[in-house]
């Protein structure tokens, strides 16, 4: 078992209970093989969380984006508690390095796994409300999701990033993106997809998720990055000839 003194400093928050953390890190496989563990799996405050993330995300934006719409609230919130979202709020936690998985699932890469990291992100949420209340896990979240909001309003991730790229790629190049699955990995409770989206013959991005839906909307994201980067090269060389 982990010493939890440390990951309860990086989150800002101590447990009274502290059943309810190790419950939040651990991953089913784990039980699995330590059928005597006492206690159960992050499952059931996965479940809780993802309900608490999405009330709390969408009263923070209702009440710090009154001259957004619906459709943009809903677009917004949408980004922020996608599975890659809450992975990457995870990794930045380092709540890898704190998780109980099985051998197997912890040697083939499960601490990085977004799958799994973006379930132990709802459950710890859920297992903060349980301990502490309402108040403590939206103070908790807030920290998280403030600075993710600036970066998806300027990066525009709020929008549809297939839809983007395809707009992009047809009006400059007259072409059409294609995807392509190159990976799958994982047991069925937590594959993971690698997805490739080429634009003429050229790998322009690659995204990993849970599913393939969200593995491409990442591979779009890349390479919606990098396009923008050669289009603006490309302006900038025009600029400067003689």
């Amino acid at each position: 078992m982990f010493n939890l003194s440390e990951l309860e400093k990086t989150l800002g928050t101590t447990f009274i209970d502290k059943s309810l953390l190790q419950r939040a890190l651990t991953h089913r496989s784990y039980l699995n093989e330590n059928p005597h563990y006492p206690l159960s799996d992050n499952e059931r405050l996965e479940f809780l969380g993802d309900a608490v993330l999405d009330f709390l995300t969408a009263k923070y934006l209702y009440n710090h984006f009154p001259e957004i719409a619906e459709g943009g609230l809903t677009s917004l919130r949408a980004a922020l508690v996608k599975g890659e979202t809450l992975a990457h709020f995870a990794a930045a936690l380092n709540l890898g390095e704190y998780l109980l998985l099985s051998r197997g699932e912890a040697e083939s890469g499960g601490r990085e796994r977004k799958g799994i990291l973006c379930a132990a992100f709802e459950a710890l949420v859920g297992a903060i409300l349980l301990d502490q209340g309402l108040q403590a896990a939206e103070d908790f979240l807030l920290r998280c999701i403030e600075p993710a909001v600036r970066h998806i309003l300027e990066e525009e991730l709020y929008r549809d990033a297939k839809s983007m790229l395809q707009e992009m790629t047809q009006g400059q190049l007259q072409i059409t993106p294609i995807y392509r699955t190159v990976a799958e990995r994982g047991p069925d409770h937590a594959k993971e997809f690698t997805v490739e989206v080429l634009i003429g013959n050229e790998v322009y991005g690659r995204g990993i998720g849970h599913n393939k839906q969200v593995a491409e909307q990442e591979a779009a994201q890349v390479a919606l990055q990098r396009m923008r980067q050669e289009l603006g090269e490309i302006r900038l060389l025009g600029f400067l000839k003689p």
